[in-house]
């Protein structure tokens, strides 16, 4: 069955940021030196009947630049990440953002290939910037799952 794909609403949030914390310790993440409180952004959720499938959240700035501050799929090569993607993707195209990017980790290598596959450009590499994050979530571990040493943020800009 393909997930429906909904928009994040109020009624939703408090699941929200049950998964947040499951998922990823904490409804905080940390971009840019700019911390996030997931459960209290814009996006959208793909659900299964009461199964949350995945989720893209994002924040536009006052300058209508657009950042994807998370995006998380559990259900893997079945289509739910491009999905969520588009939809912010068809936001930008539809309401003239005048930038679409995102912030992924050095250790992330799925990400990086997921991202420019859809168009996604390496734009800049800020380095040790994870190091200075974890000044503010601790929790951000050291090393990656496969020993890799988590330390920089690589931006990626949306080129169509």
């Amino acid at each position: 069955m393909t997930p429906d794909i909904l928009p994040i609403d109020d009624a939703m949030r408090p699941l929200l940021s049950d998964f947040f914390r499951k998922q990823w310790g904490s409804s905080q993440m940390v971009s840019r030196g700019v911390v996030h409180q997931l459960d209290r952004l814009p996006g959208f959720v793909a659900m299964s009947g009461q199964d949350i499938k995945g989720i893209i959240t994002y924040r536009l700035d006052e300058e209508r630049s657009c950042e994807i501050v998370s995006l998380d799929s559990f259900d893997e090569n079945k289509g739910i990440g491009s999905r969520l993607l588009q939809k912010v993707v068809d936001l930008h195209q539809k309401n003239g953002w005048k930038k679409l990017w995102l912030i992924t980790s050095n250790d992330n290598t799925r990400a990086l290939h997921f991202y420019q596959k859809r168009g996604f450009r390496l734009t800049n590499v800020y380095w040790f910037a994870i190091d200075e994050a974890r000044k503010i979530k601790p929790e951000i571990p050291l090393f990656s799952e496969d020993g890799i040493p988590i330390q920089h943020e690589i931006e990626l800009t949306y080129e169509g």
